[in-house]
């Protein structure tokens, strides 16, 4: 049964990649100017997905990624229904999260303040 879940995770992760490169690329575009590497490469891609609205927008943007959360939520729910050692796991993981939640909080809150300064910065940089 593990292998099936790997083969699983392996594939939506294979599926989730077209989408998760395209946002990659909408950040690393805005790192530097245009005719700069990777910044350059990455408003190729970014034009690729645009000019085949087709394929780019409604297969490798939507589709795949809809066919991952439906299957992973799928597989998910069949390992909570079949595997008590998952759900135990799950269990323990929530009343940790809930006993350390301002924690989990305040860590959140300065790796996306981080997140957004970075940004901030890079974009500044630029211009």
């Amino acid at each position: 049964m593990r292998h099936y879940r790997r083969i699983t995770a392996g594939t939506e992760l294979l599926l989730v990649f077209p989408a998760t490169l395209f946002m990659a690329a909408l950040v690393v575009r805005n790192f530097q100017p245009g005719q700069f590497e990777p910044a350059h490469t990455a408003q190729r891609i970014v034009n690729w997905y645009a000019s085949h609205t087709a394929i780019g927008l409604w297969v490798l943007l939507i589709a795949l990624p809809l066919t991952v959360l439906v299957t992973g939520g799928v597989a998910l729910l069949r390992l909570w229904n079949n595997d008590a050692d998952f759900r135990r796991a799950a269990r323990e993981s929530l009343s940790i999260l809930r006993a350390y939640l301002s924690e989990f909080l305040l860590a959140a809150a300065t790796f996306t303040a981080t997140a957004i300064l970075a940004i901030v910065a890079l974009h500044m940089i630029t211009d």
